[in-house]
């Protein structure tokens, strides 16, 4: 069992050694924030310690505050669930002290740990140990000072940069900053620190308290200036979420009247943004994802991973080359298959330019790049397979084809081997009902850019074994993907939830509402375009394919837009030629195209659904409803089919493949906070009003009945073939 302590060695140099332990990453629980403030009072109270060092056991010293305290604190409104971290701990036992406290950094020093930290009166640090504030990612601010005293020990510019970005930065920047006093080799870090702590103490090094300090601040004017130039810059990237300018609000507190008072402004505002509901989002995403690790009769059953040595990719178009490029930047060796040698090195090449890619934005190493390029080999038949470990079929969509395929590497894979595809719409039945090993057979749903998203949608089918799913999770962890197990169905979890979402917006567009003004409204809302931008960037092809899939599987609940057919027949094809519903020029952003008006209101009266002929009278709020309802709708059947494990893994799942705005917790976590009995009625008005597509399901209508969460399970199985 993981040891949950604070232990303390006092030394015959007079030193005081307190050492946080709370694996894994030694996390300021409640009860170790008591135990330390217990041990600080002892060693400042015996007349054998001159000194303190204070660092954290196995490698690492803190990660930060114990964010499960956050979510009791969500779950129940109860702020007297927090300790005092800040003036009890930070500002009276630590910086104000009457012996100097030094910390040894090792590992990690994040969030409250890196605020602890600072209120010691010297750190030290082994190399490469990183130092960050990431509290803004979770919606709050630093609350034990953080944003009082990183100014003071790095300069404004590059404080704000760090906890607006909650980005960590390595200790030797910290040394550079001023952050850090000293790096040494981790083998000499609690000896170093014994020795500056006497130092300190015997005054022979100066005994610094940074919250006292103003030399990096700067004139007020300056200082002023750069928070107005982070606060426009705020406003332009982030303007729905209030945390990053509450943060700046403190800062300036701090400049303005003095470190203290800033402290005691940031813990206000701390207890506040702890119970927003964006904070509330951003957690409960944090903690969904956490989630998603355990599924059960897979992560429960005492079965260990398979090492996955050599993938195969087959195809090597837009998703198999990003495939092949998120396996060969994780250091897994791929074949590449393709039908001929044209095709073949057009893969290549565009798995060569992924790679370009990532370098230039400087997410890969060159010399990571270079290494990762020589673990690909093509070939043109199934000569190499019959050592690999997975294979990855990434083909067209079409059945036979692909059926054809999986007869094919059946007989030549080895029998341990996963066969997976990454098929978005067909039926993995069909894809391997003509296979003796459909244990074996699994889907691998990437989403586009494959090497770039970070979900992976694991389909499963009821003959599907645990050891298959278990294999592939761990395949995705490698190549930093989030792995969501979903169940088979047309378009599994987040195509099927989703799939109403360009609908409903085609449906108000018909109903006389401006196209450019609905996708205005939805960006407003969080997403990062508007569903008719998202139709230029997917193309209309696409769109076309994808609708005639659900069109055939949910026939009383799809809406035929005539548009795109009109917008094709008009030479228009997204951003493919460069028009559509926008125009696309090399080196600007889209613009809308006031020539794709005459199109759309032929379309409107091929469709006919204005009432009378006259647009409907509608607000923002009223457009965002109608958008995004019908896909909360689909999600409850989702829901209720048993899809997936759990409502929370939808959660994850539309944030990380719809982009769904993660401070919205996800599209069911958003839904219960709007509120069921508030949708239901929205809906059943629609469906009155514009026909099936709103149509309230059953269980959306019995929850807002009976005041149930749709976030809480589904008791009981519907019987779905797709059931997990």
């Amino acid at each position: 069992m993981a040891e949950l302590e604070v232990k303390m060695e006092v030394g015959s140099d007079g030193v005081a050694v307190i050492i946080i332990s709370n694996p894994p990453v030694n996390a300021f629980a409640v009860s170790i924030i008591a135990w330390l403030k217990e041990k600080i009072s002892e060693a400042m109270s015996r007349d054998d310690v001159k000194a303190i060092v204070l660092t954290g056991k196995n490698g690492k010293f803190s990660g930060g505050f114990d964010i499960n305290v956050f979510q009791k604190v969500q779950r129940t409104g109860n702020l007297s669930l927090l300790p005092d971290l800040s003036i009890d701990l930070v500002v009276n036992r630590i910086e104000d002290a009457k012996k100097p406290m030094v910390v040894a950094i090792e590992g990690l020093a994040l969030g409250a740990g890196l605020e602890v930290s600072m209120g010691c009166h010297a750190r030290i640090a082994a190399p490469k140990a990183q130092l960050g504030l990431p509290e803004l990612s979770l919606g709050i601010i630093p609350g034990a000072g953080g944003t009082q005293r990183l100014p003071r020990l790095v300069g404004l510019p590059k404080a704000i940069d760090m906890m607006l970005t909650s980005k960590p930065i390595l200790s030797e920047e910290g040394k550079k900053l001023g952050l850090i006093d000293a790096i040494v080799p981790p083998q000499e870090l609690l000896k170093v620190s014994r020795q500056w702590a006497l130092d300190i103490a015997e005054k022979r090094k100066s005994w610094t308290r940074s919250l006292h300090r103003t030399d990096k601040i700067g004139s007020l004017s300056e200082a002023l200036e750069i928070i107005t130039v982070a606060r426009q810059q705020v406003k332009r990237s982030v303007s729905n979420m209030p945390q990053h300018q509450v943060c700046l609000d403190v800062i300036q507190e701090g400049v303005v009247l003095g470190g203290y008072h800033g402290v005691l402004k940031e813990g206000k505002v701390s207890y506040e943004l702890v119970v927003s509901d964006t904070s509330k989002g951003l957690c409960h995403v944090f903690f969904s994802q956490r989630a998603t690790t355990k599924v059960p009769n897979v992560t429960d059953i005492g079965l260990k991973p398979r090492s996955i040595k050599k993938v195969a990719v087959i195809g090597g178009g837009l998703m198999g080359s990003g495939i092949a490029t998120a396996l060969i930047i994780s250091n897994i060796n791929i074949v590449l298959k393709e039908v001929n040698s044209e095709y073949l090195t057009k893969g290549i090449k565009m798995i060569e330019a992924n790679v370009r890619g990532l370098v230039a934005r400087k997410t890969l190493a060159q010399s990571a790049a270079d290494k990762a390029l020589s673990k690909i080999k093509g070939v043109l038949d199934y000569s190499e397979f019959k050592d690999v470990d997975i294979v990855i079929e990434a083909v067209i969509e079409n059945v036979q084809l692909k059926q054809k395929i999986f007869s094919e590497i059946e007989k030549v894979c080895p029998p341990h081997c996963i066969l997976a595809t990454n098929t978005s719409t067909i039926d993995l039945n069909l894809v391997g009902e003509k296979l003796r090993s459909q244990d074996r057979v699994v889907g691998a749903h990437f989403f586009s850019p494959a090497h770039m998203m970070p979900l992976l949608e694991i389909v499963r089918t009821e003959k599907t074994s645990a050891q298959t799913i278990l294999d592939l999770m761990t395949v995705g962890k490698v190549i930093k993907k989030v792995p969501v197990i979903v169940g088979n169905c047309t378009g599994f979890a987040v195509n099927r939830t989703f799939f109403p979402y360009k609908q409903s917006a085609h449906i108000l567009l018909h109903l006389g509402v401006d196209l450019f003004r609905i996708d205005k409204v939805i960006s407003s809302f969080g997403l990062p375009m508007g569903p008719f931008q998202l139709e230029d960037l997917t193309g209309y092809g696409v769109a076309k394919a994808v609708g005639k899939e659900f069109a055939t599987a949910f026939p009383d609940r799809t809406f035929n837009s005539p548009v795109v057919d009109l917008l094709i027949k008009n030479g228009r094809n997204g951003k493919n030629n460069g028009k559509g519903y926008y125009i696309y020029e090399k080196g600007s952003k889209p613009k809308p195209d006031p020539l794709v008006l005459p199109i759309i209101e032929e379309s409107r009266k091929l469709a006919n659904l204005m009432p009378r002929g006259q647009p409907v009278s509608i607000t923002d709020q009223e457009i965002v409803e109608m958008v995004l309802f019908p896909v909360v709708n689909e999600a409850c059947r989702v829901l209720e089919e048993q899809i997936v494990v759990r409502a929370s893994d939808l959660d994850i799942a539309s944030v990380l493949g719809m982009s769904f705005p993660r401070y919205r917790g996800g599209i069911i976590f958003w839904a219960d906070l709007v509120g069921s009995k508030h949708i239901y009625a929205s809906l059943k008005k629609w469906s009155k009003n514009y026909g099936n597509f709103y149509k309230p399901s059953r269980i959306l209508e019995e929850r807002a009945m009976n005041g149930v969460p749709l976030s809480a399970p589904v008791s009981s199985p519907t019987g779905s073939r797709a059931r997990l």
